[in-house]
């Protein structure tokens, strides 16, 4: 096993694999999977990092390379930003590893193909991420103000309607009966105030 992790193009592979799975749960939290297997690799990575003669260099344009991606994040329009953590992550580590003589000891076939899936993936992943990031959300209860719904309880001080597609929690000044049509009128927080379509009030 040991042996097997020293070898320049497993590491290579896995460390490729454990950043882009990094990635991956950067744009999906929640489960802990991918950070889980995102760890797991690049420790077994690192394992080989420290045991297989490397160009320093290449370790710091792969470190360099973490901080236009952030700046991709935060600044959705300029891609340049991803483009070059895209050429970090791949100068980085195709020449991460060497031979004694100061040759690269990856295989320049796997490197190719790896890093072919790997900025394709990271490219849609990327970009896919950002636009998610910055989407205006769907339901804005902004957006909601003046529309039409359903009383899906008795509404008075508290109680809730049906409204795009979706159930709230809502008040009203006056009671509402259930199954009554209502007008979304404003907001407090996450509650929606709510006055009677008709005139069914007590």
């Amino acid at each position: 096993m040991v042996n097997f992790l020293i070898d320049p193009n497993v590491s290579y592979f896995l460390l490729v694999l454990g950043l882009m799975l990094a990635v991956l749960a950067l744009f999906s939290p929640g489960t802990g999977i991918l950070e889980i297997g995102a760890v797991a690799l690049l420790v077994l990575a690192g394992y080989g990092i420290i045991n297989i003669p490397i160009n320093l260099w290449a370790l710091i344009v792969l470190v360099v390379g973490i901080f236009p991606f952030l700046l991709a994040l935060r600044r959705s329009k300029q891609l340049v930003f991803l483009v070059l953590a895209l050429a970090a992550l791949v100068v980085g580590s195709v020449f991460l590893f060497r031979t004694p003589e100061g040759a690269p000891a990856v295989n320049p076939f796997l490197a190719g193909i790896v890093s072919l899936v790997a900025v394709l993936f990271l490219w849609f992943a990327g970009r896919k991420g950002i636009e998610a990031i910055m989407r205006t959300p769907d339901h804005s209860l902004e957006r909601l103000i003046g529309q039409i719904g359903l009383a899906q309880s008795d509404v008075f001080q508290e109680g809730s309607v049906h409204v795009a597609g979706e159930v709230w929690s809502a008040r009203s000044e006056a009671y509402i009966a259930k199954g009554s049509q209502v007008r979304i009128i404003g907001r407090e927080g996450l509650v929606l105030i709510v006055e009677p379509l008709e005139k069914n009030v007590r």
